[in-house]
C-alpha cells in the first residue's frame, strides 16, 4: 500500500511543523480522535492556568486515544487545536512542537475561540489520523 502523503508545496510557506495537504491513500483506515482537554481519567482539569502544561497534557490524551486503535501521532493526517482567547499560543505550541515537527508533519489547524467545555480548560486537541493496512 501506498504511504499517506504530506506534501508542502512550493509558493506556500514552508515550516518543520506542518504540512499543506495531505493524501491518504485507499484502504486505509481513517480514526477520529475527538477534541481532547488537560484531565485526567476522572475528568480532573490537570495543570491549572498554565497553557503549556495543559498543551502538553491535552497532547497525551490524543496519543493514549490513538494507541487504543494502534495508531500513533505519525499517523496523524490533522490537527486541530483550539486555544482559549488571550492563551499564549506560543507557550501551547512550544511545549508539544517537538512532537508535532516530523520529517512529515500532519496538517495543522489553530483557532481562538471564547471558552472551551470543560471550565478551566485552555486548549483542546482534535486528530484525524490514517493506519495503512
Amino acid at each position: 500500500m501506498m504511504p499517506i502523503e504530506r506534501i508542502r508545496p512550493d509558493g506556500l510557506v514552508h515550516s518543520p511543523a506542518f504540512s499543506h495537504v495531505a493524501v491518504v491513500p485507499p484502504g486505509a483506515t481513517t480514526i477520529y480522535v475527538g477534541g481532547q482537554n488537560s484531565v485526567d481519567a476522572d475528568g480532573t482539569l490537570v495543570g491549572g492556568d498554565d497553557v503549556a502544561a495543559q498543551s502538553i497534557r491535552a497532547l497525551e490524551n490524543v496519543k493514549t486515544a490513538l494507541a487504543a486503535v494502534g495508531a500513533g501521532v505519525d499517523d496523524v493526517v490533522q490537527w486541530t487545536v483550539l486555544f482559549v482567547d488571550g492563551v499564549d499560543i506560543a507557550a501551547a505550541y512550544g511545549a508539544i512542537a517537538s512532537e508535532l515537527a516530523t520529517e512529515q508533519p500532519g496538517l495543522v489547524t489553530g483557532a481562538r475561540v471564547a471558552g472551551l467545555a470543560v471550565p478551566g480548560a485552555l486548549v483542546e486537541i482534535a486528530a484525524i489520523a490514517a493506519k495503512l493496512s
